[in-house]
Parts: C-alpha cells; sequence; structure tokens
C-alpha cells in the first residue's frame, strides 16, 4: 500500500496563497517558523512531489535529504505514485496539484496559523474527503 500524505499551513481562513506564494512566507514570528521547521523534519528522508512554484521555493539543503520531484496535474496520479513503491510519498501544493491528488490522500496534516490576511489561494475542505471536481 502507498502511504500518500499532505501536509499545509493554512491562515485563520483557510488562506493558502498570494502572487504564488505563502501569504506569510519570510514572517519571522516563531510560530511560522516552527511550522516550516516541522515540515522538514517530517518530509525528511522521504518523497515530495509539488508543482513548480513549490518546488521552486524548496530551499537547496532539502533537495540532499529527500527525494523531491516537479509534477504537473495533467500527469497521470496513479502513474506518478507508482513511482515510489514503498515510500511514504507528501503530495505539496499547490491547488491544481491537490485537485487531483486529494483522492490519494490518506493523511492531511493541516496547521493552522494566526495569519488573517489576503490571499488569492484557498485551502478547500473537499480536499478532505477525496476530492471534488471544481466548477
Amino acid at each position: 500500500m502507498i502511504d500518500v500524505r499532505a501536509m499545509c499551513a493554512i491562515g485563520q481562513r483557510g488562506q493558502l496563497g498570494l502572487h504564488g506564494r505563502l501569504p506569510w512566507e519570510g514572517n519571522d514570528d516563531p510560530l511560522y517558523v516552527e511550522d516550516v521547521t516541522r515540515f522538514f523534519a517530517e518530509t525528511q528522508g522521504h518523497v515530495l512531489i509539488a508543482g513548480p512554484k513549490t518546488i521552486g521555493s524548496v530551499p537547496e539543503f532539502a533537495f540532499r535529504d529527500r527525494t523531491i520531484e516537479v509534477i504537473r496535474s495533467h500527469e497521470d496520479p496513479r502513474a506518478v505514485l507508482a513511482r515510489y513503491p514503498g515510500r511514504r510519498i507528501f503530495i505539496g501544493g499547490g491547488v491544481a496539484v491537490w485537485d487531483v491528488y486529494a483522492p490519494f490522500i490518506q493523511q492531511w496534516d493541516i496547521t493552522r496559523l494566526p495569519y488573517d490576511g489576503e490571499a488569492d489561494r484557498w485551502f478547500d475542505p473537499a480536499w478532505l474527503v477525496g476530492g471534488a471536481p471544481r466548477a
């Protein structure tokens, strides 16, 4: 059985992104720093697959101790996941990727951060029950 997980942070109202970045990116408040540190600790030694913008924001050090692959939402998720038999796979964002991979994610690890500002990408609760096609 493939172990597929997602780990993400959202703002108080489900905010995920703003202009292609995390809305709180660069915030040095300990809560935000702890969340990023925990993400890299939990994914260490495992597989991280995500869209190009998400992978583009991954720091260089992370490529040394985990398998990282850029995926596209148009790829067959079964074929992508089959590349990693016996491995724990973390599905990174963004929205288009989670729209496709939600039915395969067995565990969601979501941190709700104190951010309550602007966003242009939002967490879709339908992902938690296997996803739903967007209208």
